[in-house]
């Protein structure tokens, strides 16, 4: 299900800095999950998985859905795609920055 509100990049890195919210998204990266199967190999308590997921849920990282008495979790692609659009965008820069130096020492090296 897509997200109707726009995905904040600074949310997204905030989201992954911390190394419980990597672990979670890693462990969720097999497939949908109940929370109390996500907080089992952590040492914290459920109530710090459950602020954990409220941060990857805000960030657009991953979704919560409860049916009945279990609230299930799952990647969401959204927040995967503002990441994976942000760092594109940072690497085309780059590219084009690295090839105008390759060119501009190619001109300088047939000058010679």
């Amino acid at each position: 299900m897509a997200r109707s509100r726009t995905i904040n990049i600074d949310l997204v890195l905030h989201a992954l800095a911390d190394p419980t919210r990597r672990a979670i998204v890693e462990k969720l990266s097999e497939g949908p999950l109940s929370v109390s199967q996500v907080a089992a190999p952590f040492d914290i308590t459920l109530t710090a998985v459950v602020q954990h997921l409220q941060v990857l849920e805000e960030s657009g990282l991953v979704h919560t859905e409860k049916i009945g008495r279990v609230r299930t979790c799952r990647l969401e692609a959204a927040g995967f795609s503002v990441l994976e659009q942000w760092i594109g965008d940072r690497r085309s820069v780059w590219e084009r920055r690295l090839d105008r130096l390759g060119d501009l020492l190619a001109e300088s090296g047939e000058s010679e």
